[in-house]
């Protein structure tokens, strides 16, 4: 009897520690998302069986000294450097792969016009980390994106 009093409680806390986990959903990491130097929102969508995401909003959208539209000026392809940052493709090619996990994505960085392998974690309903890197996970850096609601 000892051993039911003392494992129900815990039983009952694992039980509804569990009902607060996200959902093993594909789909939950679509939406808009901060990204986490809080410079820009990131419109995270699906397309086919992928998922991909475009830049929607900058807190700076104008180059200070022209007063127009920022473009990506330090891509490696000089030919695509004239695009304009707003509505710039950032995210692709990546796939559920259970645990609220997405992998085998690609991000590119504007701010150093690199390409980086990436996977994306659902930590919550609100909270995505965003792991670019090179090689392996391990030689990377992880981002903590908040939804926008």
């Amino acid at each position: 009897m000892k051993i039911i009093r003392t494992l129900l409680p815990v039983l009952v806390l694992l039980l509804s520690l569990s009902a607060f986990a996200p959902a093993d959903n594909p789909d939950a990491v679509v939406g808009t998302w901060l990204n986490g130097t809080k410079k820009g929102h990131v419109q995270i969508y699906k397309q086919g069986g992928t998922y991909f995401g475009k830049l929607i909003w900058i807190s700076e959208p104008n180059d200070p000294a022209t007063g127009k539209p920022k473009t990506d000026i330090r891509n490696a392809d000089a030919s695509k450097r004239n695009r304009q940052l707003m509505n710039l493709p950032l995210m692709y090619n990546f796939k559920f792969n259970g645990d609220n996990v997405w992998t085998d994505g690609k991000i590119y960085n504007p701010e150093d016009g690199k390409e980086y392998n990436c996977k994306m974690t659902l930590k919550d309903p609100n909270t995505l980390d965003v792991r670019g890197y090179v090689g392996i996970s391990l030689l990377g850096k992880t981002q903590t994106w908040t939804r926008i609601k």
